[in-house]
């Protein structure tokens, strides 16, 4: 088991593509339970390193634990964390509640409470109201809230998203930063990369800035 200090913890790792080296030598702990946020322009690396921790790349070289057990060597998988790194896809001819029944009942066994407690996590990012509303008919700003809401449905302890914020308006905004919070409060640990630095000041624990493919802590 790791400190709550190095809950998260990255050594040495790189990431080559072709000749173009991604990621470079980052060395960084993440603490549980805080928000941390990384800033970057795009093309900096942020998202890459988002998709190593995630487990959908796997780096040339480093080492990257999780509550103390080594990724691929000690478990193949980071089976705890929700994920948004792109614009979330769904299947566009069913509803929001049925896109997120599917998924759900992937690693869940369905009970007479997994229809109530879907409906509840879609109130919680605002989607009461559309939940029988087939995808293809959502905004931008609504699938992204989708996407939130498949990220955490299964409470999950660590939470990376890569520009959580793409496509909501004022509200929406207002309404994820106080999810968030919310999440943080109770013990989930979330990575966040954004362009917004106000999403940085008002959310994050732990800022770290993303340049070239290095990672430093932001000075502000």
């Amino acid at each position: 088991m790791s400190n709550d200090s190095e809950y998260i913890k990255i050594e040495k790792l790189n990431k080559y593509y072709g000749k173009a080296h991604i990621l470079k030598d980052i060395n960084v702990s993440f603490e549980k339970g805080k928000i941390h946020g990384i800033i970057g322009r795009n093309g900096s690396g942020k998202t890459q390193l988002f998709k190593c921790l995630s487990g959908v790349v796997i780096a040339d070289s480093g080492s990257i634990y999780i509550d103390g057990k080594r990724l691929y060597k000690d478990i193949d998988t980071p089976g705890n964390i929700g994920v948004i790194l792109e614009t979330p896809g769904f299947l566009s001819n069913y509803s929001g509640y049925k896109n997120l029944e599917i998924l759900y009942s992937i690693r869940n066994k369905k009970d007479k409470n997994t229809k109530k407690y879907l409906k509840e996590v879609l109130a919680k990012v605002g989607l009461e109201e559309a939940a029988n509303k087939k995808t293809g008919k959502y905004s931008m700003g609504m699938r992204q809230r989708l996407g939130i809401a498949q990220a955490f449905m299964e409470n999950q302890e660590i939470l990376i998203l890569d520009e959580p914020m793409n496509g909501l308006d004022n509200r929406g905004v207002e309404d994820m930063r106080k999810l968030f919070k919310e999440l943080r409060d109770n013990g989930e640990t979330i990575l966040l990369a954004s362009h917004n630095k106000e999403d940085i000041d008002v959310l994050c624990d732990y800022v770290y800035q993303m340049d070239n493919g290095v990672l430093t802590s932001y000075a502000g």
